[in-house]
């Protein structure tokens, strides 16, 4: 439900000018019926001036009259058609002027950690221009020897969810395009609960398959078994006695 602007001041107005409840004020406003509670008590935004949504085209009277009747009955921001579609922001993030000078860094992680994002999932949680990525991208940055991968999610130019959102809708459309990802790529396009949960049995590489399947011949067993013969470890027990000696030494 969209909320009006100046949420609180306009809950300050409606609970000096309307008989209406805590609730529908809450639910219009996006408050807690305690806060506007508060408000009535003068304990919560003390000082703030009204804002008249009637006056302001956000809230009619016959709205608010039906409301007053009725307590069950919620209120209704007023249809504005130019305000349609104007919460979608449009273009690159915006990134504070502190933390321009890390964009490169940020860039340069998610290149080389997730490559599977495109240029412009990563203008959209970084805030930068494709051109920047793709140099990035070729390593034909003019400071691309003084950069350093970065954390975007440390660096505080978007969210750890923003991240995860970014890198799960790469993984589906590799999944619809058939392409071909190693383990090690797959456990990164997932999240942590189904790479826990994915098979983690042993395999034979792929560049010695087939060794499984290796048996001995006729001649290499034969051979083994003259080796055997030879190196039995009971012949370094059998050694000459000296007995005949001791008897012709005897008188």
């Amino acid at each position: 439900m969209n909320k009006p602007i100046m949420a609180k001041a306009t809950a300050v107005w409606l609970v000096d000018n309307t008989t209406l409840s805590f609730k529908q004020i809450g639910d219009f406003c996006g408050l807690h019926e305690l806060e506007v509670q508060g408000i009535a008590d003068g304990d919560v935004a003390a000082g703030v001036k009204g804002f008249d949504p009637v006056a302001n085209n956000q809230l009619s009277q016959e709205e608010i009259d039906a409301a007053e009747k009725d307590p069950a009955h919620k209120l209704k921001l007023k249809f504005y058609a130019a305000a349609v579609g104007e919460e979608k922001r449009r273009g690159p993030r915006y990134t504070p002027l502190s933390k321009r000078q890390d964009r490169p860094n940020s860039i340069l992680w998610l290149v080389k950690f997730h490559p599977e994002l495109t240029d412009g999932q990563i203008a959209k949680l970084v805030g930068t221009t494709k051109p920047t990525i793709q140099s990035i991208r070729e390593r034909t940055h003019w400071n691309i020897s003084n950069m350093q991968p970065i954390d975007p999610v440390a660096l505080g130019l978007c969210k750890q969810s923003e991240l995860d959102a970014a890198v799960q809708k790469a993984a589906a459309k590799a999944a619809r395009e058939g392409v071909a990802m190693t383990d090690d790529e797959r456990r990164k396009l997932v999240s942590t609960e189904t790479s826990l949960g994915m098979d983690t049995e042993a395999r034979i590489p792929s560049s010695i398959s087939g060794l499984e399947t290796f048996s001995l011949t006729d001649n290499d067993r034969e051979e083994d078994d003259d080796k055997g013969d030879l190196l039995d470890a009971d012949s370094f027990f059998n050694l000459p006695s000296g007995g005949d000696d001791d008897e012709d030494e005897q008188p």
